[in-house]
């Protein structure tokens, strides 16, 4: 150390070179576990169509109707069309000759297709009573 300016013990002291002790190995994996990457716990879902004016669900039979059952609205419509980007040329995604004006009024157009969304399945378990959903709460 004569050659340091400083005489604290660092990192370029003889010591280093010193061979280390063997270390224990590290935790092994469990047997039980499979091979490769596990499968993902993901929520159940499904895909719903809904009514572009009040957001009720439909069924594929009814959007072969003309008419929404809850509001009245039309259903073969730009706005209920999977393709319907109000960003987009002509308001439409699909390459179409003409302008529709009116996007919530029932068209003839052939490339429609019903705009579906994807949810999840979500169950609360409805409790039996107020008493016992009170009572839940301090279990």
């Amino acid at each position: 150390m004569p050659d340091r300016k400083y005489r604290q013990r660092g990192y370029q002291d003889d010591d280093r070179k010193a061979p280390r002790a063997p270390r224990a190995p590290g935790p092994r994996p469990r047997a039980d576990q499979p091979e490769g990457p596990r499968a993902p716990n993901l929520m159940k879902w499904r895909e719903v169509i809904r009514c572009a004016r009040c957001a009720g669900e439909l069924s594929s039979a009814d959007v072969s109707n003309a008419r929404c059952g809850k509001c009245g609205a039309e259903l073969h419509a730009c706005t209920q069309c999977a393709f319907f980007d109000p960003g987009a040329r002509l308001q439409c995604l699909q390459p179409i000759a003409a302008r529709i004006a009116v996007k919530d009024a029932r068209n003839d157009c052939t490339l429609w297709k019903p705009r579906t969304t994807v949810e999840r399945e979500t169950q609360a378990a409805a409790p039996r009573s107020g008493r016992q959903a009170f009572d839940d709460l301090f279990k």
